[in-house]
């Protein structure tokens, strides 16, 4: 049997993620990938595409499984239409619930309400069935209900991830501000990284870029270290489950390094090391304790230079806490755009930051800017092409004109 699906994603994100999901796809021939829509991409396949997805998505959020999806004018329409839906079928009054609800234009007054309505209608259901309810846990339930609205249209979603996709199951360790590793992967993809090429971040906080590249680069997929919903539904196959999951082959051990890291912290570089040992990476990443102005080039092989840079008291780790935030911004990336002219002629540059002044900052010119989502936070992907010629450029000024234009 044929199900539909939709996998939502950070925003600014579905353009890769169908192609990712078109990738996966190529393991299935019941797996179809559809439209994209802002906030994700639907797609549909039997019940076993989405445990699929499940393993292989970087980029995915979750995956959620449709059950229902029609017309309203009220709540009690919402009602209706989850009470007629046989819950029962996928999952048991014993395991716990959530419900969430998310809306675009509903004429509804209060979706607080109207998430209490779905959840009863679930309870009810089975109440009908089994003269006993399933109870609700917000914080670790084993089943989640999303509801999702528009103007006049109510879907209604079984959630078959469980925790978020990005929550690989290595993560114990965090900085002050964690990239969330799904938005890592696409940004890798944006950038048009590829296993074999040189990355390196000079910024790299608790390692989320580079355990994602090097798990792509080693053919560990990301599910591969955690559980899901879909295993504790009634359906599961955990014969076919095993079958999907031990089919990737994880690659050779590359014989030279070509992902690389560094930050100013060490306690950072500590932190990557462990989150890259628990995410199952077993071959060399070479980290370096430096600030990111006084960094070279890690190869002779110009690559791409991805980083989400830091912002605000981040900066200033080491530094003088009297100082200005503003103004230890400005001379932070007024002397990395220095370091990035003089030192990494040839490479593609890519600063992931909600900082739209950056560029400016740096003194370089953008040849790319791509607006994403970090969860509320509009951010942009600065593409910077350090073209042969800068060094010379740079290193025949006098040195108080590094500061100037």
């Amino acid at each position: 049997m044929n199900h539909s699906f939709f996998c939502p994603c950070p925003r600014g994100m579905e353009a890769p993620l169908a192609e990712e999901l078109a990738e996966i796809a190529q393991q299935s021939p019941t797996l179809k990938i559809h439209n994209q829509v802002p906030g994700g991409v639907h797609c549909s396949g039997k019940l076993s595409d989405a445990w699929r997805i499940n393993l292989h998505s970087r980029i995915a959020s979750r995956v959620l499984l449709r059950i229902a999806h029609g017309s309203y004018l009220n709540e009690n329409d919402i009602y209706d239409l989850t009470l007629a839906q046989p819950w029962e079928d996928w999952f048991s009054v014993d395991h716990t619930i959530r419900v969430d609800l998310t809306a675009i234009k509903s004429p509804l007054k209060s979706l607080e309400f109207t998430t209490l309505k779905i959840k009863d209608a679930v309870c009810d259901r089975f109440r009908e069935q089994f003269n006993k309810r399933p109870s609700v846990n917000t914080k670790t339930p084993d089943m989640r209900i999303v509801g999702f609205l528009d103007q006049r249209n109510y879907t209604v979603y079984l959630d078959t991830s469980g925790e978020a996709l990005f929550k690989r199951g290595w993560r114990l360790d965090t900085g002050d501000a964690p990239l969330r590793e799904n938005l890592a992967a696409g940004l890798l993809r944006v950038a048009g990284w590829k296993p074999g090429m040189t990355l390196f971040d000079p910024m790299c906080g608790s390692g989320t870029i580079l355990i994602e590249a090097a798990q792509m680069l080693a053919g560990v997929p990301p599910g591969a270290r955690r559980a899901f919903a879909f295993e504790k539904f009634h359906e599961f196959d955990a014969e076919q489950w095993l079958n999907i999951k031990g089919a990737f082959k994880i690659h050779p051990f590359p014989s030279t390094p070509s992902i690389f890291g560094s930050d100013i912290s060490g306690d950072m570089i500590v932190m990557t090391r462990a989150n890259l040992q628990r995410a199952g990476v077993m071959f060399d990443i070479p980290l370096k304790q430096i600030e990111a102005q006084e960094i070279k080039a890690p190869s002779d092989v110009p690559g791409i230079l991805l980083t989400n840079p830091p912002y605000g008291e981040r900066i200033g780790v080491r530094g003088d806490s009297t100082i200005d935030t503003d103004e230890m911004a400005q001379a932070f990336f007024s002397a990395f755009g220095t370091t990035l002219k003089q030192r990494f002629a040839g490479w593609s540059v890519f600063l992931f930051t909600a900082d739209l002044t950056v560029p400016k900052m740096l003194r370089l010119k953008e040849a790319r800017k791509t607006p994403f989502f970090n969860g509320a936070l509009e951010c942009r992907l600065f593409r910077f092409d350090m073209v042969a010629g800068f060094n010379r450029r740079e290193s025949a000024k006098p040195a108080a004109s590094k500061t100037t234009e």
